[in-house]
């Protein structure tokens, strides 16, 4: 490794009920509720095409997380062997990016609603990309 930096610059935060991390779902599809995406106004050509009925992935910048954790118990239970966080999805981990598949429900000026999101409120966003279909000819 020569060392060299990246520079990631959020388009956004998330706009949640939820603000606690320990009382936030684990996964979108354990009772996650909706959020917005408020978006920056650099970004909003980028919104041309994003409707209400699609599927994405928001990648986010967990930024609450722990940067030094190598090892987790999954899912924090503690019987359970510890685990390299690269074979889990603990928010605890070097470069702390959430993955999070959600449909949009409404887009509004600089805003999406989306559901299901267990991002907490104040978590930067790092992209938003479309999901593919599988099919080799689309």
């Amino acid at each position: 490794m020569d060392g060299t930096g990246y520079r990631i610059e959020p388009i956004g935060v998330i706009r949640s009920t939820l603000v606690d991390r320990k009382a936030a779902p684990r996964q979108g599809y354990e009772d996650a509720p909706e959020a917005w995406l408020e978006l920056a106004p650099r970004v909003a050509a980028g919104l041309a095409g994003l409707t209400a009925g699609d599927e994405v992935i928001v990648l986010t910048w967990l930024h609450r997380a722990q940067r030094d954790v190598l090892q987790v118990h999954p899912r924090g239970n503690l019987e359970a062997p510890l685990t390299g966080v690269f074979a889990t999805r603990s928010p605890d981990r070097p470069n702390p990016v959430g993955l999070h598949r959600v449909s949009v429900l409404d887009v509004a000026g600089l805003r999406v609603r989306v559901a299901p999101m267990e991002a907490i409120d104040g978590t930067p966003i790092v992209d938003i990309k479309p999901v593919l279909p599988r099919s080799a000819d689309s």
